[in-house]
């Protein structure tokens, strides 16, 4: 076993942020590294994920997953290789999907490290389309949202990590018409012209309602929301009777320093009979079988495509996360270590 290196480089948070994150609500950090403690393993990360959930961990607020604590390395999905094993059934080189991003090395319990193999699918894959987005997109779908052949389907943030998963899925079970939105053009050709949507639209080229109202107009049945705000309230105007909504994130409203208004039409819930209904992935990890059985046939047919945005070396980890924010990735968003 080569020797282990002296320290180990991680990101801390190092003050709230209010309203948009910036650099200096952040440190690099060096921390020594050591032998991995009995039950635990020493991963060199090859890949972290940055998302979107993040950023409300970086405020002091009492929600369904605790906050970051200032000073201390932030955490989120990362993959690596192992170099030093002080648990029984893992050795060195083996591959891991565990929940210490945010740093080069990781001293990680065992029983919360998951072998992944690099020759089924690539190991960047396993933080988005075979992983946690992955298993969002499949569960807000077809569980949360009731989704059925037949469905017209409209997804915002639709060239995300989740949301280019979800509008791809729902045309490979039998959707009838798949549109999504995006912000820029160059987003909206790749989901028309490479992932397949039926139509898309640059939600910055016009108002939101009238653009989704032009490309669905009769109705949509399901919406996949990962923006709130004004998507959410053209969607309640565009959902048919009984149309149901999979509430999985709202970006757009992460950085407000005040309270959003809420969507201004929401009297049409009642007549409308729609259901919208929130989605977190921890909820649905019973399905995790099926959604890899599925989701990797579809990967290995060639069906199903997937994006995904590197940001090169640690110390660009926070680039990449403040970029993720402004929607500057296509698919998932990864700091890639591997350099």
């Amino acid at each position: 076993m080569s020797a282990l290196p002296a320290s180990s480089r991680e990101w801390h948070l190092v003050s709230r942020p209010h309203g948009w994150p910036v650099p200096t609500d952040f440190a690099l950090r060096e921390t020594p590294v050591t032998e991995p403690a009995e039950g635990r393993v020493l991963v060199r990360n090859l890949h972290f994920s940055v998302d979107p959930y993040m950023r409300g961990r970086m405020n002091d607020v009492k929600s369904y997953i605790p906050a970051f604590k200032l000073d201390h390395p932030m955490d989120g999905g990362a993959v690596g290789e192992v170099v030093a094993s002080n648990a029984e059934g893992f050795a060195v080189g083996d591959h891991v999907l565990h929940g210490l991003g945010w740093r080069e090395y990781a001293e990680v319990p065992a029983q919360h490290a998951t072998k992944v193999d690099p020759e089924l699918a690539p190991l960047s894959t396993y933080l988005g389309v075979l992983g946690m987005t992955g298993l969002t997109a499949y569960a807000g779908l077809f569980d949360v949202a009731s989704f059925k052949e037949g469905d017209a389907v409209f997804v915002s943030g639709a060239a995300g990590a989740v949301g280019s998963q979800v509008g791809q899925m729902a045309k490979l079970k039998g959707a009838s018409r798949v549109i999504g939105s995006a912000g820029s053009d160059e987003k909206v050709k790749w989901l028309v012209e490479e992932l397949g949507f039926d139509a898309a639209f640059n939600y910055k080229n016009g108002p939101v309602k009238d653009q989704l109202r032009e490309a669905a107009p009769d109705g949509i049945d399901v919406y996949f929301d990962n923006v709130g705000g004004d998507h959410l309230e053209a969607a309640i105007s565009s959902l048919n009777v009984h149309g149901r909504a999979t509430i999985c994130g709202m970006i757009a409203q992460y950085n407000d320093t005040e309270p959003v208004a809420g969507p201004r039409n929401m009297a049409m819930i009642i007549g409308k009979r729609l259901r919208l209904q929130g989605v977190l992935v921890g909820d649905h990890y019973g399905m995790q079988q099926q959604f890899v059985q599925e989701v990797g046939g579809w990967l290995r047919s060639g069906e199903l495509k997937y994006g995904e945005t590197f940001v090169e070396g640690i110390e660009n980890g926070v680039d990449g996360f403040l970029g993720l924010l402004r929607g500057e990735n296509t698919g998932k968003m990864i700091v890639s270590l591997t350099r």
